[in-house]
């Protein structure tokens, strides 16, 4: 049983969404993976961590940004391609967001993510990989039924 459930947690993980409004209209924070492409925040919940806990650590560590507390839950989406379930959080910021920024991050003994805005209703190309074109289409339906 002990089994089951450290496979079980390994596919749970949090996505901190931060959203903001311009000319373009909506738009998601997103970044450049320097080895994976273009990708939202996102990441795994550690042992006893609350999933709110979480996805304000994980915006920490992958973009700098410093959340406040209770993040808003969106819903989750258990994702075709690997069966992940992705559980979104609506995080605030106090600060102004410059259009973009490079972020040191330490995973994989260290990589620059470089940090811009995605206009919402724009459909994603290429260089998003499968599971994040489908978290945006969740995002898009989510924020358009809301």
């Amino acid at each position: 049983m002990l089994g089951f459930f450290c496979i079980y947690k390994t596919m749970i993980k949090v996505v901190p969404v931060i959203l903001r409004h311009s000319n373009q209209g909506r738009e998601i924070l997103a970044f450049h993976h320097p080895l994976a492409g273009t990708q939202l925040v996102k990441g795994t919940i550690e042992h006893d961590e609350q999933y709110q806990q979480a996805a304000i650590r994980e915006l920490f560590e992958e973009s700098g940004l410093i959340a406040q507390p209770n993040p808003k839950f969106i819903g989750n989406l258990i994702l075709n391609v690997n069966q992940q379930n992705w559980y979104f959080y609506l995080c605030e910021v106090t600060c102004e967001l410059a259009e973009t920024w490079h972020h040191h991050c330490q995973d994989d003994g260290g990589l620059d993510f470089k940090f811009f805005w995605y206009p919402l209703d724009q459909q994603s190309d290429e260089h998003w990989h499968e599971t994040f074109r489908e978290a945006l289409s969740f995002l898009r339906n989510f924020l358009t039924s809301s």
